[in-house]
């Protein structure tokens, strides 16, 4: 199993060049060969929304290659049918890093195709995708309307023309983005889970967890942040069936997270609205740290349980709850999910236990 390199905070430039510099990412990277930078750039929106890759995320990676003596740097992306990839990019603020650094961005709406066979059949492939030293896949963690969860593997979608897009959907999506994801099978991947959103690929409701993490295996990282979501297997299979066509491990444990800081060197948890606000209306928060609140949040969507109250934050630590305390600052609590912080699948078990009796 491949190390996963996780980072609290908000500032996505230096988490990135943090995470890069930690995993020493430039051993990837062939001798003379090219640097392809693949976001989520789903819709026109802004990524505060929950829907797209941070500019800073793209900026940190760019100063970090640039650093280590990679000079050939562009960003490549195709939106989602319907919208236009450029407009998308300006949404992002995109215009202004390329412009910054000198790197040229690439629509791959406009780009060429390769035909290339795959565990179920053929599938065109944007050249730039396959032809970069090294792909270097930068999705968002989040909910999506018809696979439930989209992050490393669902990003790859991005690197097919429209007509692919179109016929992955005629496919039903699961077998089509393994497949994908065992074809092009990117070498590095740098997951931006600051404040994805809940359920919906186009923003709307983000969750700040501000968390990212960084790994080599696409299969193994969307494992993890399907953990991270409080979903079981059977509601995302595409990621074992990228296992089966050879596209990585979906296996992990706790021994391969390698942190790089604590949740509670990030901010505290902002003030929830809309849809958060009403799942966490039991929540009685006192000072919690965005990861934990976030796992929380994942939780109580993925169940939608949470009729009892529940406690959670740091300004519970020491105190005797009548209730379900979340993370170790509330073992004081008759009944306590611990971890710091707690993974929503852990919390999504306890809260159907305390519904069942």
């Amino acid at each position: 199993m491949a190390d996963i390199y996780q980072i609290y905070g908000q500032d996505a430039h230096d988490m990135t060049v943090k995470l890069l510099e930690a995993s020493d990412a430039i051993r990837l990277v062939p001798s003379g060969g090219s640097v392809a930078l693949k976001p989520n750039l789903v819709v026109a929106g802004t990524p505060e929304n929950g829907a797209t890759t941070h500019a800073g995320v793209l900026s940190g990676c760019i100063a970090y290659f640039r650093d280590h003596g990679v000079n050939d740097i562009s960003v490549i992306e195709g939106s989602w049918v319907g919208d236009e990839t450029m407009r998308a990019m300006r949404r992002a603020g995109y215009d202004k890093v390329c412009e910054q650094y000198g790197v040229p961005f690439y629509d791959l709406k406009k780009d060429q195709t390769r035909r290339i066979k795959t565990a179920i059949g053929n599938i065109d492939i944007c050249a730039r995708a396959l032809d970069a030293g090294l792909l270097v896949d930068l999705p968002v963690l989040k909910g999506h309307c018809q696979t439930v969860m989209t992050c490393a593997l669902k990003n790859l979608k991005g690197c097919l023309p429209d007509r692919e897009k179109r016929r992955f959907h005629t496919l039903g999506l699961q077998k089509p983005i393994a497949a994908l994801g065992a074809a092009l099978k990117p070498r590095l991947i740098v997951v931006d889970s600051i404040c994805g959103d809940l359920d919906f690929e186009e923003g709307g409701t983000p969750v700040q967890t501000n968390r990212m993490y960084l790994g080599t295996d696409a299969v193994q990282l969307d494992a993890y942040g399907r953990t991270l979501m409080g979903l079981s297997p059977e509601e995302v299979p595409y990621i074992e069936l990228a296992e089966q066509y050879g596209g990585g491990s979906a296996r992990w444990s706790e021994s391969d997270i390698i942190a790089l800081n604590k949740p509670s060197d990030a901010a505290g948890y902002p003030k929830p609205r809309g849809t958060v606000a009403g799942l966490t209306k039991n929540v009685h928060e006192k000072q919690a740290c965005s990861a934990c609140f976030a796992a929380l949040v994942r939780a109580l969507h993925a169940t939608r349980c949470g009729q009892e109250d529940i406690y959670i934050g740091q300004g519970w630590q020491g105190k005797t709850l009548d209730g379900l305390g979340i993370g170790k600052c509330c073992r004081g609590a008759a009944e306590c999910v611990m971890g710091c912080p707690p993974t929503a699948e852990a919390i999504a078990k306890r809260l159907e236990a305390l519904r069942w009796g």
